[in-house]
């Protein structure tokens, strides 16, 4: 099969966090760029929390099948790529180590929004976070940012060039960001090794699109039945595959990621933008009101023609806030991106797009909302996505029926939606989250978040999207 690899390659990276959704993008185009050009690009996976993945792949020799799941029916491949997975809490020196070694030029990063230990709203390290206390005064570390820092630290002590780090995360200009974070550690550390990774370092910015719901029990049955042999870690996916890299490497050295499809750019900004607004922003915004409104997938959610409306209507007011990468037409892209979510095979469910929504609002919908309001155009839809979210964080869905909140502040945020007993009051207090929201961006979200809640509360989520799709 074209892109399988006829050796075991050695290891070049080192991956932390390796769930479902790298091992659906980046480990199939790693081993397409191998397959292409050859290389030592295997690649070692670190599990900062749970050993599940590792246990899963252990017994497969760290192969897994990823399955494609097209309208017309299932596809399905063995990947081979990784050499090992490796779990932080169990064994945090062997991931140093691991990292530390020359041969291993980049360090890849999937850790979620709230695995960089930041302020969403500011893009700053978040000292106050209790790993990153204990990262700083402890030479073995927990979070992702202190194994980047103290690694880095081990290779200059070595006289071994710095590894590239490339995060895969949904941040904007992700690269950037994470370069601050990692030298603002690094600087509170040691001011010197802050100074060699500023001179050394390469943090190339990156925009990954595959959509990639968690595998149930069914897909471990359906996956046996297809290709004849059980498979503990099997991921799902849709067709659809995007990799935009900034082309900035330490010496140069990569995969020939341009061979698997990967698009090498000098700047990713516009595709990143395009994709945090168009892409991430409305998965959220259905995944607060679809949710609230009884639909479990966001196929289920678009196929009821009154979110269909909506998320429309959540395009024509994102589309003016965002600056079209060369040659992209926004419109086909909406298109194209609502042919994705109505894919009945991908069941993407909308309790898990709803997670870490507190991480995940500044820049999937806080960012459009500010430039449209800076603009002087009104974006109702938008304000109304935060009033479900406001609503959801609350804990308690339209029946009176407990809600599953995962969220990094999801006590914080209950205790200020039940401080007050109003809507009025509920926005009143959550706006005033700092975490969340900007002082600027409350102010001026305070009046049509109140009203979009208002009609929320009042009339239900399914009314309140209906009349703001019209």
């Amino acid at each position: 099969m074209p892109g399988d690899l006829s050796y075991r390659p050695k290891t070049g990276i080192v991956h932390l966090g390796l769930g479902a959704f790298f091992r659906a993008f980046g480990c199939v185009f790693i081993q397409d760029a191998m397959a292409a050009s050859g290389g030592d690009w295997g690649i070692v996976g670190v599990s900062l929390r749970s050993p599940d993945t590792r246990d899963a792949l252990r017994g497969q020799d760290w192969g897994y099948t990823s399955v494609t799941l097209a309208p017309e029916g299932e596809k399905t491949r063995w990947i081979t790529v990784l050499n090992d997975v490796l779990v932080a809490p169990e064994d945090p020196e062997s991931v140093l180590s691991a990292m530390a070694q020359p041969e291993v030029r980049i360090v890849t990063l999937t850790v979620t929004e709230k695995g960089y230990c930041h302020n969403p709203a500011t893009g700053a390290l978040n000292v106050d976070h209790p790993d990153i206390q204990r990262d700083l005064t402890q030479d073995v570390p927990v979070s992702a940012i202190g194994f980047l820092v103290r690694a880095l630290q081990r290779r200059r002590a070595a006289g071994t060039a710095p590894f590239t780090v490339l995060t895969c995360d949904n941040l904007p200009e992700n690269g950037r960001l994470v370069r601050g974070l990692v030298m603002d550690f690094a600087r509170r550390l040691d001011p010197a090794l802050a100074d060699w990774i500023e001179a050394e370092g390469k943090f190339p910015c990156t925009m990954v699109d595959r959509i990639t719901p968690a595998t149930t029990s069914a897909d471990l049955v359906r996956v046996a039945e297809l290709t004849g042999r059980p498979d503990a870690a099997p991921v799902v996916h849709e067709p659809f595959v995007q990799w935009v890299i900034e082309d900035d490497f330490v010496g140069g050295a990569r995969p020939d990621f341009a061979a698997a499809g990967a698009e090498m750019v000098r700047d990713v900004t516009a595709h990143e933008h395009m994709k945090l607004r168009m892409l991430n922003g409305t998965h959220s915004a259905l995944a607060y009101t679809g949710y609230l409104a009884g639909h479990e997938t966001i196929a289920d959610t678009v196929g009821d023609p009154v979110f269909a409306a909506y998320v429309r209507r959540l395009w024509s007011e994102i589309i003016p806030a965002v600056q079209a990468p060369e040659g992209v037409s926004l419109t086909e892209y909406a298109d194209a991106l609502f042919d994705r979510y109505a894919n009945p095979r991908i069941r993407h469910r909308t309790w898990q797009i709803a997670m870490d929504g507190s991480q995940k609002l500044p820049q999937r919908i806080l960012g459009t909302l500010a430039t449209n309001l800076s603009a002087g155009r009104g974006a109702p839809a938008l304000c109304l996505a935060v009033a479900a979210w406001m609503r959801y964080v609350g804990g308690v869905n339209e029946q009176g029926q407990e809600i599953d909140v995962r969220d990094p502040l999801a006590a914080r945020l209950r205790d200020a939606s039940e401080s007050a007993e109003t809507p009025e009051g509920k926005v009143a207090a959550l706006l005033a989250i700092r975490d969340v929201f900007p002082a600027d961006v409350a102010e001026r979200l305070s009046d049509p978040v109140t009203q979009a809640a208002i009609r929320l509360w009042s009339n239900g989520t399914r009314a309140a999207v209906e009349e703001v799709a019209r």
